[in-house]
């Protein structure tokens, strides 16, 4: 039973001595409060990730890769960094119980050279993707939400990078610059950025005239909180899909500079780069091509399985 009482003009419910609040907290018979399970866009995504196998699957793969990338001499005995790695000897010797992956041009063990190979592709395409993000995403929410001036000037300063393709811009940097795993990284985050832009400044501009927004500023939340609370959790979920998706990406772009000469440089090595070598006497010793094609293969379409997965569990019109 509710009474209601009249003061002025305002219109207000008082409950009645006796009946439960609405807002009481569910107690258990030991007396301690239940709490209720908030329903939110990630915990929801959370539990569908959690169900889904691609994602699953895809995620061994991309923590496998990482663990071979960061202790590549826990997965084989050799170093191709060592004076005797290479014996022409070798030459092209195919497959065996001794050396799985067999051997390239130069007698260098191609099992050996494959999982050290990890190691820089897996460094272009993490730290590519994090300086696109941190880059991108941070200006696309200072344009996102200051508006006016500020986002006219970044927009248009993001549109003269958008405009140069990456593989195309790419090669043109690269070629004066040496050839290695960081600086390739620097460079495809330098034309990488403007994609995360936009897709943060437009996340932003749709959540920040949202109620909650108004209610924080209702209640006296300044702007940096306001940003760094309300804002950033619910438009940074686009972002993180479209990066996990683009690190793959990226690690085919460093394959691909490598693969023209323009990009790891030996002594180091990478996958672009032994597939380069490959190219020479694929014909005639498929298996020096076939293993690091297939490690490049295997690492894009993980980190791709997990961006998809992660996209259809954060997209609310999939529900």
């Amino acid at each position: 039973m509710r009474d209601t009482t009249t003061v002025g003009d305002e219109l207000t419910d008082t409950q009645t001595t006796g009946a439960p609040a609405a807002s009481a907290p569910v107690t258990k018979g030991n007396g301690k409060k239940k709490k209720d399970r908030e329903a939110s866009l990630w915990s929801d995504a959370m539990r569908d990730l959690r169900r889904n196998p691609i994602f699953l699957i895809g995620t061994v793969l991309v923590l496998g890769m990482l663990i071979v990338s960061a202790v590549p001499q826990w997965f084989t005995d050799g170093s191709p960094f060592d004076a005797t790695a290479c014996t022409l000897q070798n030459s092209l010797k195919t497959p065996s119980a001794d050396h799985w992956f067999g051997f390239d041009i130069q007698g260098c063990d191609v099992y050996t050279r494959t999982v050290w190979a990890a190691r820089n592709s897996v460094i272009v395409g993490v730290v590519t993707t994090s300086l696109v993000i941190i880059v991108g995403g941070g200006l696309g929410l200072l344009a996102g939400w200051l508006g006016g001036i500020v986002d006219s000037v970044l927009s248009r300063f993001a549109e003269i990078f958008f405009a140069l393709p990456l593989l195309l811009g790419g090669m043109l940097i690269m070629s004066a610059l040496p050839g290695n795993a960081w600086t390739v990284s620097v460079v495809l985050a330098t034309l990488g950025w403007p994609q995360i832009f936009r897709i943060m400044r437009s996340s932003v501009l749709q959540n920040k005239n949202n109620d909650y927004v108004m209610a924080a500023r209702a209640l006296g939340a300044g702007a940096w909180r306001i940003t760094i609370r309300h804002i950033l959790p619910n438009a940074i979920a686009p972002v993180i899909v479209v990066g996990a998706i683009s690190l793959g990406v990226y690690i085919s772009a460093e394959a691909a500079l490598s693969y023209l000469g323009i990009g790891v440089q030996p002594p180091e090595i990478s996958w672009g780069l032994m597939v380069s070598d490959a190219s020479v006497r694929w014909l005639q010793a498929p298996h020096v091509l076939l293993f690091p094609a297939g490690a490049l293969s295997i690492t894009v379409l993980a980190f791709i399985m997990v961006g998809d997965a992660v996209r259809d569990a954060l997209d609310p019109k999939l529900r």
